[in-house]
């Protein structure tokens, strides 16, 4: 009994399993022809990881400090870049790099300073992760001088010569904050009492 299917005509190339067949080897074939596209991957070598991990240090420092016109010269940011803020919130996409932008950072970030502590790196093909404590202080949005350390994850891409930044995440949770705070965070209560 033929449920739903279209009735065969005798004769036509879909018979004795002519599309199966040719899905079948069309699927098989897409990774080896996109595979074929890229460019070889050479891995990163510990040199050059080296290179990458005190550019990342420098930029924190930059950032902290409010000197964004150093930062700007040591990170590139593509469009497809995500960022997951320390204050929390949703992911942002895309960062805008205009000269109004930049002003406004370096107002909120002053006279700061940054040591990253790895935890580890991963390193595949054309990707970095870096895992690392900024272990950073800093007057940040007016407040005095304190301690600002992040858990951070950043991930690189390489594109031709460089190593862009294609992802961030960022968290005050560097010291433990205990099960109720936590669920206090997970549940968005206001902890200060504002």
């Amino acid at each position: 009994m033929n449920r739903g299917r279209p009735k065969r005509k005798p004769g036509r190339f879909w018979e004795n399993g002519f599309w199966r067949r040719t899905a079948l080897k069309a699927a098989l074939a897409m990774p080896l022809s996109a595979s074929a596209a890229q460019e070889p991957v050479s891995p990163i070598s510990k040199q050059e990881l080296g290179d990458l991990v005190r550019k990342t240090e420098a930029q924190a420092s930059a950032f902290m400090r409010g000197d964004v016109d150093r930062w700007s010269g040591l990170v590139r940011i593509p469009d497809d870049f995500t960022l997951m803020q320390p204050f929390g919130g949703e992911a942002s996409r895309g960062f805008e790099m205009s000269p109004e932008r930049l002003a406004r950072l370096a107002s909120y970030f002053r006279n700061g300073d940054a040591k990253l502590e790895l935890v580890e790196t991963y390193a595949s093909g054309n990707l970095v992760v870096l895992a690392m404590i900024e272990r950073e202080h800093g007057e940040v949005g007016g407040l005095p001088d304190q301690d600002w350390s992040l858990r951070v994850t950043q991930v690189y891409r390489r594109q031709g010569a460089e190593w862009w930044l294609v992802h961030r995440h960022a968290d005050p949770l560097v010291r433990p904050v205990g099960l109720e705070t936590a669920a206090a965070l997970a549940r968005g209560a206001n902890l200060d009492g504002r």
